[in-house]
């Protein structure tokens, strides 16, 4: 595994040259809910204009990217560990196994994995991780995309069952709204009992 913190054009080029699948997580830091991850493998002759790291995207552009991606990629597949496996495995480990799942469910096998940040769990072919790679590589904003519209409509499906929690506008974050409907309304099946804010509710 290599990890780049500063990469360069030329070492992006020569990254993205072979048949390579991006890799992002979107959710490790609520407190309820899956952590949801996407290895997307884009078709070079099919390209995708206004790729970037979903974060900064409208949601309105999200979505109409994610339409594009499902459409026009090679591969896409969604990898995940429950509020279950975060609680008994860590939220890293969660996020390194789902990113693992997400891999290998792909219909094609890549020649690398690119994966946003500064680790990957083990594969069996060649990972690297980039720092800030889910704006600077197309198939990881590709990634973060998919798997930012996955876990959102997760979201607001949970807020559809249990309204009083605000789901659909926090998205399972720890904020005031949120923190305050745990207070009043107590903890959901969910919920990851192992993040402090839940566990001390419990």
């Amino acid at each position: 595994m290599t990890v780049f913190k500063n990469i360069t054009e030329e070492q992006v080029a020569e990254l993205t040259q072979s048949l390579h699948a991006g890799v992002d997580e979107v959710g490790r830091g609520p407190l309820v809910g899956d952590v949801v991850t996407a290895a997307v493998i884009l078709d070079s002759t099919n390209p995708i204009s206004g790729l970037n790291d979903s974060k900064k995207l409208s949601e309105k552009k999200r979505d109409a990217l994610y339409e594009q991606i499902m459409e026009k990629a090679l591969a896409v597949n969604v990898g995940r560990c429950s509020p279950e496996e975060i609680d008994e495995l860590n939220i890293l480990q969660a996020t390194m196994t789902a990113m693992q799942r997400a891999v290998a469910g792909l219909n094609i096998q890549p020649d690398s994995i690119l994966i946003d940040g500064n680790r990957t769990p083990d594969f069996t072919i060649i990972a690297h991780a980039i720092v800030k790679g889910d704006g600077l590589i197309d198939a990881i904003s590709a990634a973060s995309i998919v798997a930012k519209v996955v876990r959102d409509k997760e979201m607001i499906e949970l807020d559809a069952k249990h309204p009083q929690y605000g789901f659909a506008k926090h998205k399972g974050y720890p904020t005031k709204a949120h923190m305050a409907a745990l207070e009043e309304h107590g903890i959901l099946p969910e919920h990851r009992k192992s993040f402090k804010p839940v566990r001390g509710l419990l």
